[in-house]
């Protein structure tokens, strides 16, 4: 057994000996859904003070508005009615450091994990490859504020997204913990 999944196995004996949600209803309590990134640093929980069972928090790379993510989205209002949504991506992501063409020129050099310096990104070795990564848009950043408004227009621009449905536009400060408003992204976000 790895040392990981020794932890993660230990953790949750320890969280079902006091666990006490049983109760929780499956719609989120205070009706709202988040998205955000994936990215370990992040703790919606805490920045946003939610408890279990609160809102939807939905992670990806970048916290883009992908095709799942908007799906994700459209079930919580749709079966689970939640009311406002959040995007809220960060200050220092990954998702800034490469673009497309490099992601897709790193997979079909290898399928091993690459390292960064200051000169960019390198494959560490030989090994299985896939030219399959440049059909996939790696939705990478250039600008967070840039990103988070193009996110909120896809959401509320989208056929399965009714109007009346809030979008706000956030960046989290990965060294104050502050979330910061995109105010062209909260404008564009506004319910009808």
């Amino acid at each position: 057994m790895s040392k990981i999944l020794n932890e993660v196995l230990l953790a949750n004996r320890d969280y079902r000996n006091n666990f006490d949600k049983a109760d929780l209803a499956m719609p989120p309590a205070r009706q709202f859904a988040i998205l955000t990134c994936m990215d370990a640093r992040l703790d919606p929980a805490k920045y946003a003070g939610l408890a279990e069972g609160d809102a939807h928090v939905i992670r990806n790379a970048g916290g883009r508005a992908s095709d799942d993510a908007i799906r994700s989205l459209v079930i919580s209002y749709k079966l689970l009615g939640t009311r406002e949504w959040f995007v809220i991506h960060h200050t220092d992501c990954g998702m800034e450091t490469f673009t497309n063409d490099i992601m897709s020129e790193l997979l079909d050099s290898s399928l091993k994990t690459a390292s960064v310096d200051a000169e960019g990104w390198h494959d560490c070795c030989d090994g299985p490859s896939s030219a399959e990564g440049k059909y996939i848009n790696w939705l990478t950043i250039k600008d967070q504020a840039i990103s988070v408004t193009e996110d909120v227009i896809r959401i509320k621009s989208h056929p399965l997204v009714p109007a009346d449905i809030p979008v706000y536009g956030y960046i989290y400060d990965v060294k104050t913990g502050n979330l910061i408003e995109v105010p062209t992204a909260t404008e564009v976000g506004k319910a009808k």
